[in-house]
């Protein structure tokens, strides 16, 4: 079972560093193209998006959410860290095990 990350240049580049491989998008019709591709084929079980990505074919992503058991599709915050509004990762550790990680950012 294989990762494979869709999102812009840097964080493809991060994943390729840690020996995942990807495309980097730059239009929403790259992205859905590389998707559909990922979600083809056999060896992929987790797709890697960026929120950004995932926001821009959100139709796309829940498709192959609903229609498919794999390949899970994860969303990331990208490289300017999560979209307004989206919880962080310590929110989510927070709300799951009641602790707080870090301390929260000024607003």
């Amino acid at each position: 079972m294989k990762f494979y990350c869709i999102a812009d240049e840097d964080t493809v580049r991060g994943f390729r560093l840690a020996g995942v491989e990807g495309r980097a998008v730059t239009a929403p019709s790259e992205a859905a193209a590389a998707l559909r591709a990922a979600a083809a084929s056999r060896d992929v079980g987790v797709v890697i998006l960026t929120d950004v990505v995932a926001a821009g074919i959100r139709a796309e992503v829940d498709a192959v959410r609903a229609a498919q058991v794999r390949p899970l599709v994860v969303e990331v915050p990208g490289p300017g860290g999560p979209m307004r509004g989206r919880k962080t990762l310590g929110d989510f550790v927070q709300e799951a095990i009641g602790i707080r990680i870090g301390q929260k950012e000024e607003e």
